[in-house]
This record gives C-alpha cells, sequence and structure tokens, in this order.
C-alpha cells in the first residue's frame, strides 16, 4: 500500500469475519451482514494543528486494533483491498493488549 494519511487521519482494515454465516438452514450472504466495527490500523497521520501551530501527536498508532462505529471513515478500494480512511475522531476505542 502507497499511502500516508494527512494530519488526523488513519489508514484502517477491517478484521475479517466468517465469509458467510448460518442460521439453522437459511444462509445469509455477505452483503446482508453488518460490516466488522473492529479493524487494524496500517498507518497514522502525523497529527492535527492546534490554535498556536504545534502538531498534537495521535493517541492512535499503526498496528492498534481498533473500535469505531458503523458508519465512520470513508470506504476506498486500493489495489483491489478495501480499506477506510477515517479521523481519530472517529475511533471509539483501542482494543488493549494482554500481557
Amino acid at each position: 500500500m502507497h499511502l500516508r494519511p494527512l494530519h488526523d487521519r488513519l489508514i484502517v482494515q477491517r478484521l475479517d469475519e466468517e465469509s458467510t454465516q448460518r442460521v439453522g438452514t437459511i444462509v445469509i450472504p455477505d452483503s446482508a451482514k453488518d460490516k466488522p466495527q473492529l479493524g487494524t490500523v496500517l498507518a497514522a497521520g502525523l497529527g492535527k494543528a492546534n490554535d498556536e501551530g504545534t502538531r498534537v501527536p495521535m493517541d492512535v498508532k499503526a498496528g492498534d486494533t481498533i473500535l469505531f462505529g458503523k458508519y465512520s471513515g470513508q470506504e476506498v478500494r486500493v489495489d483491489g483491498i478495501d480499506y477506510l480512511i477515517m479521523k481519530e475522531d472517529d475511533v471509539l476505542a483501542v482494543q488493549e493488549r494482554s500481557l
């Protein structure tokens, strides 16, 4: 991937779930399922500038697993792979890694 997010934006790849889901004998296709709201941050911008012109570092970094709102971000397709570009404000939580 050759994208560099600007300012307070993130490039996120949704975490995959099973390609189909079965309920009894009914198969629900991918197009009818809700998209996952969990993803991995692939790249993060340098942060937004405050009123004094200093850059405020971001709380989210590449490699973090995040939880985001259902309609957050802008979906883009690069080299046949779907990504989300979203602002850091759209992130609801960062999944902490247990030691």
